[in-house]
């Protein structure tokens, strides 16, 4: 398998990943205003893994200082900033800052969890 191969495998991934943190994250959070359809999740979950890819590298290194200084904890603004931003660009989904940060969490725990049980298989394949 090439390079590019897995590289979009692995978006693939993340976009499933982001997909259903998204939707849990509408279920858990009353705050949040959501469509409802599916469709609408599937392209927030889309529109959140490129602004991931994209935007968030540029603003972890603008606002490493304030990283450093709260000793990581400006990381859930970072995330909360990138899934407000998503929600401002996707059609059926609406939510305010504080929510989009308790959402960040929850998609990041989600992403987390589910790619840390994702490399655990892969890794017990490959032995």
């Amino acid at each position: 398998m090439s390079n590019i191969q897995k590289q979009f495998l692995q978006f693939l991934l993340r976009w499933a990943l982001n997909s259903l943190g998204l939707w849990i994250a509408v279920r858990l959070i009353g705050s949040i205003n959501y469509s409802g359809a599916i469709s609408d999740i599937l392209v927030a979950g889309f529109i959140l893994s490129v602004v991931n890819a994209v935007l968030k590298p540029i603003f972890v290194i603008l606002a490493l200082p304030m990283i450093i200084i709260s000793l990581g904890f400006f990381m859930l603004i970072v995330n909360g900033f990138m899934v407000y931003l998503t929600a401002a660009l996707s059609p059926g989904l609406q939510m305010g800052f504080g929510s989009a940060i308790l959402a960040g969490i929850v998609v990041g725990l989600i992403n987390y969890a589910l790619t840390h049980l994702f490399d655990l298989r892969v890794k017990a394949n490959q032995t």
